[in-house]
């Protein structure tokens, strides 16, 4: 969906909040694709969006209001938003907005007051936006109305203060008798059931579109060349007498017992007359010559644990394919591959000049598993764990590919740029010395998003070098780095 979106994020804590006109401006032609997002975060870090329901109060600048449901677009990483509507994007002017969360456990959080702006565009310059409201839920219904409630009664107060010496004017009887002197006069009014009769009649262009429409359509008429020819076709009595004519010749159809013993039989061999593999390869033979020299070029093989040019020193069975044989009998260029007992996979290759090219293991999904590891920390840098007890492991790990991965956060250290916070291990270090950017903890510094620099040396020292936030700066160091090992 193509959209104009207004960023603004927000960190929920208790300190003193100021009022937020966030450098947004929309047009009353950004119909539907006006939109706000949200990115919510507390101490630093993405606020949960589970089990919430999220209201946008929207204070238009005539006067209008609107209370709407904003959506939750990731729920663990605190992003929402709110496409205004084609009613409320025509409220040209300032806006006044409000985020409140409300939780399913009654607990409910005011994020921040914030507002944008709306101009009128130049083809809407004719157009007076009426006041109006709109709300979601009973309560907001009800406050509503107590406010108009008090609204009229002081406006009738007035008018009565201003009218009082107009009552000679027209009595009360009089006004209401020529009132309904005219209600009753039914040659001047229609009612409601004509005005309905009235508007649902067909206009004469209208009823003449739909005629010319039918009389065009061609999917609903028949053309004679179509009546002739569907004239023509066979009848249902025809096409019976034709099938059973062709069913009674036999020496067109197959029985089924043809078919069972066609079905049954094998049209290559691949495997011995029994089912067993074609080529058996006992202790002490020679896989691949036993394999070459068979004679086929498609086949099937066993290999005992004590056979010569084994992949592995147990047994496995695997498939050979050649692609064409020598005057021998010998297969030339074609492959192998076999399994083993663990589900390991591996292949083979020959070469009609070069012979076998050696057997090769396929990286398979076992060996992507890895292993992580903690590594000790030092100079004062302890394990994280967050306000809500949920820990934050500091960890490594490498993969069949060699990279390596840090994950997990710690605080309470001292920063240096020769400060070492722990070392990893050999096989665990960088091809050359390199830096990182990580998230810091934003406490102290209204919600502003923080970062700290950390070096990784080719020795397998890990130094937090430095962090932005000048009042906590080692209040929560995160880690979630990747790099290729030496």
């Amino acid at each position: 969906m193509i959209a104009k979106d207004g960023a603004l994020s927000f960190d929920v804590n208790s300190q003193t909040k100021r009022y937020v006109n966030a450098d947004i401006q929309f047009s009353t032609q950004d119909v539907k694709t006006a939109r706000l997002t949200f990115k919510l975060t507390k101490d630093g870090v993405p606020l949960p969006l589970s089990a919430v329901v999220g209201k946008l109060v929207l204070s238009m600048s005539g006067g209008s209001r609107f209370i709407r449901t904003i959506t939750l677009v990731n729920k663990p990483e605190g992003l929402a938003e709110y496409v205004l509507s084609a009613d409320e994007i025509r409220h040209y002017g300032a806006v006044k907005a409000e985020l409140i969360l409300y939780y399913t456990n009654g607990q409910a959080l005011s994020i921040h007051k914030f507002g944008f702006s709306i101009e009128q565009s130049l083809i809407d310059q004719d157009i007076v936006p009426v006041a109006e409201y709109y709300i979601d839920d009973f309560e907001t219904l009800r406050g509503q109305i107590n406010d108009l409630y008090d609204d009229v009664v002081a406006t009738v107060a007035e008018i009565e203060a201003k009218f009082e010496d107009l009552d000679n004017v027209e009595t009360k009887v009089g006004a209401q008798e020529k009132v309904d002197a005219h209600a009753g006069n039914k040659d001047v009014h229609v009612s409601a059931q004509k005005k309905t009769e009235w508007d649902a009649k067909e206009t004469t262009a209208g009823s003449q579109a739909k005629v010319t429409a039918h009389a065009n359509d061609a999917i609903k008429h028949v053309t004679n060349e179509e009546r002739s020819e569907w004239n023509s076709k066979e009848t249902t009595s025809g096409a019976q007498q034709k099938v059973d004519l062709h069913e009674s010749k036999t020496s067109l159809h197959v029985s089924e017992s043809d078919r069972t013993k066609w079905n049954g039989s094998q049209s290559i061999k691949i495997t011995a007359d029994n089912g067993n593999t074609l080529v058996n390869v006992s202790n002490g033979e020679d896989v691949l010559e036993k394999i070459t020299s068979v004679g086929v070029r498609f086949g099937t093989f066993y290999a005992a644990g004590g056979a010569i040019n084994s992949p592995v020193s147990i047994s496995n069975r695997g498939q050979f394919h050649f692609t064409s044989l020598d005057s021998e009998g010998k297969g030339t260029f074609g492959w192998a591959m076999t399994f083993d007992y663990r589900n390991n996979l591996y292949t083979n290759y020959r070469d009609g000049n070069l012979g076998w090219q050696g057997w090769r293991k396929v990286f398979s999904s076992a060996d992507a598993n890895v292993s992580w590891s903690s590594p000790t920390l030092s100079n004062g840098w302890k394990q994280y764990v967050s306000p809500d007890g949920f820990p934050h492991t500091l960890r490594y790990s490498k993969d069949a590919m060699g990279v390596v991965e840090i994950i997990g956060s710690i605080y309470g250290g001292t920063l240096g740029n020769d400060v070492v916070a722990f070392t990893l291990p050999a096989g665990y270090r960088p091809l050359q010395s390199t830096h990182f950017i990580g998230v810091a903890s934003s406490v102290g510094t209204s919600g502003t998003p923080q970062y700290h620099r950390t070096f990784i040396g080719i020795d397998g020292r890990v130094c937090i070098q430095s962090s932005s936030n000048a009042s906590s700066p080692t209040e929560f160091i995160t880690f979630g780095f990747r790099f290729k090992s030496a």
